[in-house]
């Protein structure tokens, strides 16, 4: 069995394209993008989840990690992009982490979303006032006919009573 597995093994490694998707050269940073992705989703969100200390060790690691891609040998460029990646989401993180709490960001923010509140309420005023003068018409033609009503059962009793 041992001879079989070594066999196989110098198979893989004879061959440049197996030995390489085989080595934790390809799978180290494979497995590893999944950081950069979800920082790139992230970016999607709301900036007031934004961690900055977090954003900033992130930076930092993602620094280290495309210097330490570029002085192994051979240079690891799978690993150099996967950290370019996270790096420049990270960025944009920070910016966004700068621009929310320290630039005014999330008192436009707040703005934004009191001018998006009230035009809501005025459509929901709007629209609840359409009700109520629908009703009160409703109801006036409502009144009206059992006035009518009313006046013809006197009138015809008025009659019946003169007879």
């Amino acid at each position: 069995m041992a001879a079989a597995i070594k066999a196989l093994n110098a198979k893989i490694r004879s061959n440049p394209v197996t030995d390489y998707f085989c080595s934790t050269h390809f799978w180290g940073p494979a497995s590893n993008f999944g950081i950069p992705l979800a920082a790139v989703m992230d970016t999607q969100k709301d900036a007031d989840i934004i961690s900055g200390p977090m954003t900033l060790a992130l930076c930092g690691y993602s620094g280290v990690f495309m210097r330490y891609a570029l002085a192994v040998s051979p240079k690891n460029y799978l690993l150099f992009g996967c950290h370019v990646v996270n790096f420049s989401a990270q960025m944009t993180q920070g910016y966004r982490y700068l621009n929310y709490w320290h630039m005014g960001g999330r008192e436009r923010t707040l703005e934004e979303k009191a001018k998006d509140g009230l035009s809501q309420a005025g459509g929901v005023l709007d629209k609840n006032a359409a009700k109520a003068q629908g009703a009160l018409k409703e109801g006036v033609q409502t009144v009206e006919d059992e006035a009518s009503k009313l006046a013809g059962q006197a009138k015809a009793k008025v009659e019946q009573a003169t007879r």
